[in-house]
């Protein structure tokens, strides 16, 4: 699959709008998805873009290890590395298909970012 690189325009935001949810592998909810080369569990996070005058919800997959601290629904954040694989697949006699998004962490912004910045130091 090809694995495409987005684009954002300087205009563009991100604002949580779901906690981190664990991906799995099945459908019992028994094996954590992990990333291929590193091991890493991976979340699912669902994020509210907007660019100009549009706004889209999208699922970003995140590995754990990219997930800032006292991330909650509403904190603005940015994707780091963010990609886009196209996908598709036949189910039951239906065809399927959709875009897949992945990013290698998220960063806090604005107000969030600097309050993150005090309760670290």
């Amino acid at each position: 699959m090809a694995r495409i690189r987005v684009g954002l325009l300087p205009s563009a935001s991100f604002m949580v709008g779901t906690l981190p949810v664990p991906k799995y592998t099945d459908q019992e909810k028994t094996q954590f998805a992990t990333d291929r080369e590193t091991g890493v569990k991976l979340y699912t996070v669902t994020l509210f873009f907007m660019e100009e005058d549009r706004a889209e919800a999208l699922k970003i997959t995140v590995p754990e290890n990219g997930l800032p601290n006292g991330l909650k629904p509403g904190m603005p954040v940015m994707p780091v590395e963010l990609f886009a694989t196209p996908w598709a697949r036949i189910f039951n006699g239906s065809l399927s298909d959709g875009i897949a998004y992945r990013a290698a962490s998220l960063e806090l912004v604005g107000p969030a970012a600097e309050a993150a910045k005090k309760t670290a130091a």
